[in-house]
């Protein structure tokens, strides 16, 4: 099966009906993540195959669970996006969604907004700063294997717009980060991932700030 059949045959066991540009676009990140990732070391990924099952599959994970919390959520962002995952991916999923990827690296911004200009992505940017700079509202605060719960939650906590939601990508439940988040913020929910291809556990942990 080749690499296009793969990741639709998996979009679709995700709940997702990708189209064709969506398709081409997913794939071109892919080919420029494994591109880079020669000179600036992205990720630790080299394999295509891989960063098809861990990086594009593992990120379109979140679409789904996504589209059925986060109704009209018109800005994003995603806090230590490193290659920009799962941001540039939501991005290309989501055209109706601004994604921000902040990243305390330039080089992974820079990445970012090569991809960004690469595949005509409007509703993309990559920002290089660390997120407790920064200023602004987002319904959707997202990271992905980022940093422990308490410290996304009081890094960007300010950022968070009253109603919003954050979404941590994680492997197994990380129940001792949970028991020590901070009174800012309070888990709703706990939501298992299968990811076609991939043979390990994965979760997103759904905060908000707490009513009151």
């Amino acid at each position: 099966m080749n690499q296009e059949q793969q990741l639709r045959e998996g979009a679709s066991a995700l709940g997702l009906a990708l189209d064709d540009r969506q398709v081409e676009q997913l794939l071109a990140y892919g080919a420029l993540i494994l591109k880079w990732n020669k000179v600036y070391n992205l990720t630790a990924l080299r394999d295509p195959a891989a960063v098809l099952t861990h990086h594009l599959l593992d990120s379109l994970a979140a679409i789904g669970p996504l589209r059925r919390e986060c109704a009209g959520v018109a800005k994003l962002l995603d806090v230590g996006a490193g290659a920009g995952l799962p941001g540039v991916v939501i991005a290309i999923v989501r055209d109706d969604i601004q994604v921000t990827c902040v990243d305390a690296v330039a080089k992974k911004a820079a990445f970012i907004q090569q991809v960004a200009s690469e595949l005509a992505l409007r509703n993309l940017r990559g920002l290089h700063a660390r997120v407790e700079t920064l200023t602004g509202s987002y319904e959707v605060i997202s990271s992905r294997a980022f940093a422990s719960l308490p410290d996304f939650v009081l890094g960007s906590v300010h950022l968070l717009a009253p109603e919003g939601r954050w979404l941590a990508m994680k492997g197994r439940v990380p129940e001792d980060e949970i028991a020590q988040l901070p009174p800012q913020a309070e888990v709703f929910h706990v939501e298992q991932l299968k990811v076609p291809g991939l043979d390990a556990e994965r979760c997103i942990v759904w905060m908000r700030k707490p009513a009151g």
